[in-house]
């Protein structure tokens, strides 16, 4: 059996429509290996054919422009040279002729070409979507060996990270200083309005990742912020940023909230640790939002001191350890951190009535309860009744924020893996990484090339 695939293209100006051979395939005995199209051929169909509707579409709009479009006479030809079209379907090398401009009108160059005009980015938009996507979710490498197994391309890693930071960057620009200033920047008129605090929470927590520099081997970490906003209905919607390199995070937080259709002055309510950084955010973002320390971060440092109060020895004066722990536990859970910084200090006094080179384990204690101690006192304006929060149904934990860690950052920057990352270039995958996670890069994209065709639209026209 002899298959031809032919492709016919109907053009406005000529009566008759072009018929073009794309490609030809020889089936003899039927075997599960040459059923359909293969893999390759498949590929070599949707080059061929990309390759015959671009030819066609650039000698038409070459046409259009051959004559002036003021008086109408033939432009005489300067010369012609290729010019290179990157697509999702292969790299396309059109004839590009260049004209003199026409004499009729004033004109800054005496010549243009009308292709080049035209096609100013020199690639498909959909390619730089399927690019930026793909590397937002696997290593660069990755994506482009992904890329060349089911589309018939040659990528690089170069080019794709190249267009990564570009898109990237391009979402920063994009940040209006008007619209998405800081709550504290606004009138007294718009924060007039009162708003539920209750009705958004936004946990944030902070991670490291391995940072490259130029001739630095060792550069050390890079800071990132990550966090989430969850509103009562359920809507959420993640955020990141690399600390430094954002000189206005407030702003990325800002639009976080905006996206969800809520008020640029609402007031929202933070549950992080104790980093300033964090702090500064719910200061910026409005004077009457709330910042709650997290209940899994106080809680964390009794249960270590519990487990090593378990492991000392008998000792007399100090079998009242575990309750006096317990007691801490109690008090910063109704909010009473007087209480539980009192119970502490007795705690200090009495460890520190222990012979320490007899019992080691005693004088780490000690320097446990002493950082507990100082937590408690640093944090104490941050502390809440968290048993009433709890039984009013509000979140006193940030346990969502430590997944939104995972999903932003653990699994693409790959913390535990000898992966190194400039300030830049974390920064700027961050924001199309959020975006995909977020399912709002297709709309983006969308808003910045909105000629795209749509199949819906293309569907209509076949039938």
């Amino acid at each position: 059996m002899k298959v031809t695939v032919l492709v016919k293209i109907e053009v406005q100006q000529t009566d008759m429509p072009l018929t073009e051979q794309i490609l030809c395939l020889q089936r003899d005995e039927l075997t599960a290996e040459n059923l359909g199209l293969t893999l390759d051929e498949a590929k070599t169909l949707l080059a061929n054919l990309q390759t015959q509707i671009a030819q066609i579409q650039t000698a038409q709009h070459i046409d259009t422009h051959r004559k002036c479009g003021e008086c109408g006479r033939t432009r005489p030809q300067k010369g012609r040279h290729e010019l290179v079209f990157d697509t999702l379907f292969g790299k396309l090398r059109l004839e590009s002729p260049r004209f003199y401009t026409c004499d009729c009108q004033p004109h800054e160059k005496k010549s243009e070409s009308p292709l080049a005009g035209c096609l100013t980015e020199r690639i498909a938009p959909e390619l730089i979507y399927l690019q930026t996507k793909w590397a937002a979710l696997m290593p660069y490498g990755v994506t482009v060996q992904r890329l060349e197994d089911v589309l018939p391309i040659n990528a690089n890693v170069a080019t794709v990270h190249r267009r990564v930071q570009s898109a990237g960057q391009r979402i920063e620009s994009e940040l209006d200083d008007e619209n998405q200033a800081p709550a504290k920047a606004q009138t007294k008129q718009t924060l007039a309005k009162p708003v539920d605090i209750s009705s958004m929470s936004i946990g944030i927590d902070s991670c490291f990742v391995h940072r490259r520099e130029i001739r630095m081997p060792k550069a050390g970490f890079l800071e990132v912020i990550v966090g989430k906003c969850i509103t009562t209905t359920g809507e959420k919607r993640c955020f990141g940023f690399v600390k430094g390199y954002q000189t206005e995070p407030g702003r990325r937080v800002q639009q976080s909230i905006t996206a969800l259709g809520l008020p640029p002055n609402q007031p929202v309510t933070f549950l992080s640790d104790a980093e300033g950084t964090i702090r500064d955010l719910a200061a910026d973002l409005s004077p009457d939002s709330e910042h709650i320390l997290d209940w899994f971060h106080v809680t964390k440092r009794i249960t270590v001191m519990r487990q090593m109060a378990r492991g000392l020895p008998p000792l007399k004066g100090l079998a009242h350890i575990l309750p006096d722990l317990k007691r801490v536990k109690w008090h910063l859970w109704h909010g009473n951190h007087v209480k539980a910084e009192r119970r502490l200090n007795c705690l200090r006094f009495d460890l520190e009535q222990i012979n320490f080179s007899q019992y080691p384990k005693v004088a780490k204690l000690l320097q446990a309860v002493d950082q507990c101690r100082t937590y408690v006192l640093n944090n104490r304006r941050y502390m809440v009744n968290y048993r009433e929060r709890y039984h009013n149904g509000e979140r006193i934990s940030t346990g969502f924020a430590e997944s939104a860690v995972n999903q932003v950052v653990s699994k693409r920057f790959v913390k535990k893996q000898q992966m190194r990352w400039s300030q830049k270039g974390a920064h700027l995958l961050l924001q199309i990484r959020v975006q995909v996670l977020n399912d709002e890069w297709l709309a983006t994209f969308e808003r910045w090339y909105p000629n795209i065709p749509r199949v819906e639209e293309n569907l209509k026209l076949a039938a």
